[in-house]
């Protein structure tokens, strides 16, 4: 198709002109990972969406992985997954805090599965970052985020949905999902070690606990305790029917006290001090009575930009308001789960509103 409008960088050069034929899908991922939607000319710019490019990585890791499982994926897959895990790191470059809030407030239309894997990408790119890692390592650690349970792709919602307890065979197919993902990826050309051993050993426990290997502490490779870290704090507070959803701050909380047992007793304090102790998109409830949403890191981990939502008097609020938790009567009582909040009659929340143009859908 031709391409409807003039598409600009961050930076305002033109990146392709309005006209131009559009040959092919990994074009169009290009020019959502570069350029910028709106048709403007000058050079003023215009901020780029975290959030579009998050939404962009889910619709196209949606259309992968169940090829990948089914044993037909493109020729270019790795070349698709790649510019996937690009644009997860774009959208953390253009606003961390957005792609964090995004975990709680994006992606309801994408399956569980792709979310969940696009949530853990997010979490193990700023893991990396924090660990200062390489960043062909962070790169590495992002794509296995993405692919790590694809062995069980097709069964995944399902399973996310099931309130009972799980029968032998699901059982069985869930302990052997991380060596499932292996076959597949080798089979679809993948032969980045790093990427294939944070698969494989993702649900390895520090106290040997885990599987499919049952190895413990230092036998686990470094990149996949990341992944792990981030793949079960994505797990916790999401809304999932066979386990009750956690506040993101008592999902740091539970970490903190399983270190040493499931996690590396090192990572998960690095966890709280890159999200913070209410990390970002977190529903809280003020002395007041009013529920707020976490928009910004504070500089004390105790004490976040927040902004209300929701006055306990009068109900939701025209638009949100920014209060000061330092204050008295806005200081943070506790945090709430998005079913929590939404029970109080707190309104489904337009990430823009809080966030600007860098949350625009």
């Amino acid at each position: 198709m031709p391409m409807p409008w003039n598409v600009y960088g961050e930076n305002g050069d033109l990146l392709m002109r309005k006209g131009h034929m559009l040959a092919s899908p990994s074009q169009i991922s290009s020019l959502v990972a570069e350029g910028v939607y709106e048709d403007y000319s000058g050079h003023s710019s215009v901020p780029a969406s975290a959030v579009r490019k998050l939404n962009a990585a889910g619709l196209q890791l949606a259309g992968l992985l169940p090829l990948i499982e089914q044993g037909t994926a493109p020729q270019d897959v790795l070349a698709r997954l790649d510019m996937v895990a690009r644009l997860v790191a774009r959208a953390v470059a253009v606003d961390a805090d957005v792609a964090v809030a995004s975990i709680l407030h994006n992606q309801r239309s994408l399956p569980y599965s792709v979310r969940h894997s696009l949530n853990s990408a997010i979490i193990v790119h700023l893991l990396g970052q924090a660990r200062q890692l390489a960043a062909q390592d962070v790169h590495s650690l992002t794509l296995a985020a993405l692919t790590m349970n694809v062995g069980m792709q097709a069964q995944h919602q399902r399973l996310q949905d099931c309130s009972q307890e799980l029968c032998s065979a699901d059982r069985a197919m869930v302990l052997a999902h991380c060596e499932r993902s292996v076959e597949l990826l080798r089979a679809a050309g993948v032969d980045d070690a790093r990427w294939l051993e944070c698969v494989l050993h993702h649900h390895e426990n520090e106290d040997g606990s885990g599987y499919p290997l049952r190895k413990s502490g230092a036998q686990i490779p470094p990149l996949a305790r990341l992944l792990a870290l981030a793949d079960r704090y994505c797990a916790r507070v999401s809304e999932r029917a066979y386990r009750k959803t956690m506040a993101p701050n008592l999902a740091l909380r539970d970490l903190l006290l399983d270190a040493n047992v499931t996690v590396d007793g090192n990572l998960a304090p690095m966890l709280i001090r890159a999200l913070g102790i209410y990390p970002v998109g977190t529903y809280v409830r003020l002395l007041n009575g009013e529920v707020a949403v976490v928009a910004r890191r504070g500089l004390q981990s105790t004490t976040p930009q927040v902004a209300a939502v929701l006055c306990p008097r009068s109900g939701p609020l025209a638009r949100s308001e920014p209060r000061d938790t330092r204050s008295g009567v806005h200081g943070i009582r506790d945090a709430l789960t998005t079913a929590q909040a939404a029970a109080l009659q707190a309104p489904p929340l337009r990430m823009e509103l809080v966030w600007g143009r860098r949350a625009a859908v």
